[in-house]
């Protein structure tokens, strides 16, 4: 279990906190690139705790600004874009992308104030049909150009989960606990008649987590009728991406958006190699919202999706880690909260955390482990790896 204040020190994200600053180091997106169009070029977002204004300029760039105006508070959402920037609809005055006040009609000509204003504003790029957005100190990072962002033997898919009262956390930590597997949806995919047979999910009798440049890898011996083997099972990519292998070469990235510290919001990036291996035509990325409850509010428990929401959501909006009580099957869990508390402190130290990257030639295209089975031990590793034999499962 944690203390409170343990609890609230890795659960924050707003500006100022010490979850909030680490998080800040890193890109989130934020919406799929198609919500802003000619017709409608701006959007209201929210992203660590912050509410701010997204638009689109008339050339097809991209920015964003702090929502309220620095004069009076106004929403800059009703605002007007001109010449690159976006000028408050209350009393006129512009704001540029760097959040640089160009004009303040109303203010006396030999006026130096708007040269010591500075509002909110932060970069935004567009990656694989998703607009990021950078909250932290410049120079910003490159967005990372992960295989599933890039690569270009394929097609892609978007995916937006619905808006969920849970702080991101308790959405990341799913990604370092594979036993959830058998029974939030193997098992409940039997009880639900859902069409799964259990043996497609055969029971773990081991799991590894190994550090890796980019957070932890997961490992899990399998035991099914052709005997045991191991089986990569995908890499929680710190501090809130999910790297997760599919069928047929498939892949896919979850993004845990942080919105603030009660909200958060998977968003789902798949792609599907080209059966040849050929680089294909990259067509317009096809969007899909989903929708996890029914008229009642209640959780349709239909897929993975709907499942791993409602264990998300019913923990309450922050899980009251004082009072919960951790088994030997939880040291994936326990493994991230150390690697979140240390990257917490190089941030707190002046360092940039793990993961970030500035090297173009490192991010021509960042590749992971692709699901591997084979009988017996995993290849050795040359990096210090955690293992817990699990008890009870087999």
């Amino acid at each position: 279990m944690l203390t409170k204040e343990e609890n609230e020190r890795l659960t924050s994200v707003g500006p100022g906190t010490p979850g909030g600053e680490l998080l800040r180091r890193y890109w989130h997106p934020v919406c799929p690139a198609e919500d802003l169009t000619q017709e409608r070029p701006l959007k209201r977002v929210r992203l660590l705790a912050e509410d701010l204004v997204l638009y689109r300029d008339p050339d097809g760039g991209y920015g964003c600004v702090g929502e309220h105006c620095s004069h009076r508070g106004a929403s800059l959402y009703y605002g007007f874009l001109e010449d690159g920037g976006i000028r408050c609809p209350y009393h006129g005055w512009l704001y540029d992308k760097t959040g640089a006040c160009l004009e303040q009609p109303f203010e006396p000509g030999q006026s130096m104030m708007r040269h010591a204003i500075r509002h909110p504003a932060y970069p935004v790029e567009e990656r694989a049909g998703l607009l990021f957005i950078y909250m932290g100190p410049q120079p910003s990072p490159l967005v990372p150009n992960y295989d599933v962002m890039v690569r270009k033997d394929g097609t892609r898919r978007i995916e937006l989960d619905p808006l969920l009262n849970c702080n991101w956390l308790q959405m990341m930590e799913t990604n370092v606990d594979p036993t959830h597997n058998h029974f939030l949806h193997h098992y409940m995919s039997i009880k639900l008649n859902l069409g799964r047979r259990l043996e497609l999910d055969p029971p773990m009798r081991e799991i590894e987590f190994e550090a890796c440049e980019w957070g932890i890898m997961k490992r899990c011996l399998l035991a099914d009728k052709a005997g045991d083997r191991w089986e990569e099972s995908g890499t929680a990519i710190f501090p809130n991406v999910l790297r997760h292998h599919l069928s047929r070469g498939n892949m896919s990235l979850h993004y845990r958006v942080p919105i603030d510290d009660t909200h958060s919001r998977t968003i789902w990036v798949g792609f599907d190699p080209s059966k040849d291996g050929r680089e294909v035509e990259q067509p317009e990325i096809p969007v899909s919202y989903n929708e996890f409850k029914d008229e009642n509010g209640d959780f349709t428990m239909q897929d993975n999706g709907n499942q791993d929401s409602m264990a998300w959501e019913t923990q309450g909006p922050i899980r009251d880690r004082t009072i919960e009580r951790l088994g030997a099957t939880d040291r994936g869990v326990v493994l991230f909260r150390e690697l979140l508390r240390e990257q917490i402190e190089v941030v707190r130290g002046g360092d940039e955390p793990m993961g970030v990257v500035r090297d173009p030639d490192r991010n021509r295209i960042i590749r992971f482990a692709e699901r591997r089975e084979r009988v017996g031990e995993p290849t050795v590793s040359t990096r210090p790896a955690e293992r817990q034999v699990l008890s009870g499962l087999a």
